[in-house]
């Protein structure tokens, strides 16, 4: 018997006027998913909690089975860790984002128009390690490039402990009880960052990131790649958004060791990674995302069937519509939802016996195109497969699965021991 655990970042969405008054999903043809609906049990999930609009993290831990408020997870250290840069206790760690940066601290672009390629970033990312000098307090720090405009920091002093108790210099997100939160409505101004307790290590931490922040701005601006952009009418990439700081990673339960079995991880980004490897999962590389929905699927049923004699249980990540939900493309999320069933689902299900698998399929959070960011909405769940009998339900869409058997889970923790119930009864 097999797991098999999918989940498709950011597919949750809300009815869109473009798409007379559906979904993207409910718009996508999903044939193969909806099979799935039809012969398993569905339901809706919050994937954290009804008012938290998570960042993945957030809702990949709490998903996962871990409780988000309880864990002491922060972003940063495991965004870091998935980017294989050495952390210890003590070191500050911190998410970030090539960004474009305005007249008045105004901020064009958190994203550099999604068009700064790998060899970019890395050219940037060298400047940045060989020309910032921190002086604000003794310290010294690694910046790494990941994927497009995503980066991560690390900042170690050479005197004390640092603390991630300080706010976000990007605008876009906050932290609520410790968690990052997407922020919506908000003014693109880019912040300053502050101390969130009357300690010297917040302090100091604080003064460190403003610090790296003007001073990494004056090298790109002036960097030779920006320059070329420029005359490009491309967006300078003259600026690095810092969120969701820490100073250590998480103790979390081994979920191989809760759970009594083997279990593999199948993702790309760096935050995933992160997780992937603090739970004790086995972490199979696969390739960056190419934006070649075909072509990306069937990389990913092509390792995850290489590897399947191998594991119990496997969990993929799958990052498509998260993007055009940001931008506001509901078409183009319809698209690649419908791309992720044709050539994920369709090549997986032709080769595998349903009779020996247990298949979720949900998404991490909900990125509803009209907002352009992560909400609180609850996502589609199913559990099909072996000897679990079907609910009625026909299709796979927000609107159909409120209509299943399982109900609305209103934890995310309550989606693990749920799936694994299924799994370990069968």
């Amino acid at each position: 018997m097999k797991l098999i655990y999918v989940v498709i970042d950011g597919m949750g969405d809300l009815p869109i006027e473009e798409l007379e008054n559906k979904t993207p999903l409910e718009a996508a043809e999903t044939p193969h998913m909806d099979s799935l609906a039809e012969r398993g049990k569905t339901g809706l999930m919050y994937p954290v909690r009804k008012g938290i609009a998570p960042e993945s993290d957030v809702a990949v831990l709490s998903i996962l089975g871990y409780d988000p408020f309880k864990s002491k997870a922060h972003r940063g250290p495991l965004e870091a860790y998935g980017a294989d840069l050495e952390i210890t206790d003590g070191d500050l760690a911190l998410r970030c984002n090539f960004a474009t940066l305005g007249k008045e601290k105004r901020i064009v672009d958190r994203r550099v128009g999604r068009d700064i390629t790998t060899e970019e970033a890395a050219k940037l990312s060298e400047a940045i390690n060989e020309k910032v000098k921190l002086k604000s307090h003794p310290a010294e720090l690694k910046f790494k490039n990941t994927t497009g405009h995503r980066a991560a920091l690390v900042i170690r002093s050479k005197r004390r402990f640092l603390s991630g108790q300080i706010t976000n210099t990007d605008p876009a997100y906050s932290r609520v009880e410790g968690l990052g939160v997407a922020r919506t409505k908000v003014e693109m101004i880019l912040k300053e960052c502050r101390p969130l307790n009357d300690t010297e290590e917040a302090r100091a931490s604080a003064r460190l990131v403003n610090e790296f922040v003007d001073k990494s701005h004056a090298i790109l601006a002036a960097h030779e790649i920006n320059r070329m952009r420029d005359k490009e009418e491309r967006l300078s990439a003259n600026l690095i958004l810092t969120r969701d700081a820490g100073s250590s990673l998480p103790r979390l339960f081994k979920i191989d060791a809760r759970y009594g079995v083997s279990f593999a991880c199948l993702a790309d980004m760096p935050i995933e990674r992160g997780i992937a490897k603090v739970a004790n999962l086995e972490l199979i590389d696969i390739p960056l995302p190419t934006g070649n929905v075909r072509m990306d699927s069937i990389t990913r049923v092509k390792k995850l069937l290489h590897h399947l004699p191998s594991f119990d249980c496997f969990y993929i990540h799958l990052k498509g519509p998260d993007e055009p939900g940001h931008d506001g493309k509901p078409h183009l999320k319809k698209q690649v939802i419908a791309g992720v069933d044709r050539f994920f689902f369709g090549n997986l299900l032709s080769k595998i016996d349903m009779e020996s698998c247990v298949l979720c399929v949900t998404a991490d959070h909900s990125t509803p195109c009209k907002l352009k960011a992560h909400s609180d909405d609850p996502v589609p769940v199913l559990v099909a497969g072996s000897k679990i009998r079907g609910n009625h339900v026909k299709r796979f869409s927000e609107r159909d699965c409120e209509k299943g058997s399982l109900g609305i889970l209103t934890h995310g923790t309550e989606l693990m021991p749920k799936i694994m119930s299924f799994f370990k009864s069968r």
